[in-house]
């Protein structure tokens, strides 16, 4: 049992430190749109605070995060290009702390506010 969740503690801070080499790679000029779009998304959609699927809900709640994050990750890494990747793995090591970014807070509050308000709009 106490290996299992080593396990799954490794690879909780791998997915982490994936996550921030895509945000790292985000802000990197020789990234192309289309990898730097998906980018944001998926870092997006692993810090947002409201999942697809509400967690209260069993298995169900969970199920999105452990699969919707790790492929986005999968997907959007080939699209990188490899040294860039690269450099930004070995950036995750040495910078300490969390990244911080305003206009990506606010964007991911107005995406889910926006269906919200609307929704309530409609009743």
């Amino acid at each position: 049992m106490d290996k299992t969740i080593e396990r799954l503690k490794r690879w909780a801070r791998r997915l982490k430190s994936e996550l921030y080499a895509l945000y790292l790679a985000y802000k990197d000029p020789r990234v192309p749109l289309h990898a730097k779009v998906f980018a944001t998304i998926v870092v997006g959609y692993a810090f947002s605070p409201i999942d697809l699927v509400p967690d209260p809900i069993s298995i169900l709640g969970y199920l999105d995060d452990l699969l919707l994050v790790p492929l986005g990750i999968a997907i959007v890494t080939r699209t990188i290009p490899r040294p860039v990747l690269a450099e930004c793995h070995e950036r995750t090591q040495t910078l300490a702390g969390r990244p911080v970014n305003r206009t990506a807070a606010v964007a991911v509050i107005f995406v889910w506010a926006a269906p919200a308000t609307l929704a309530m709009t409609r009743w």
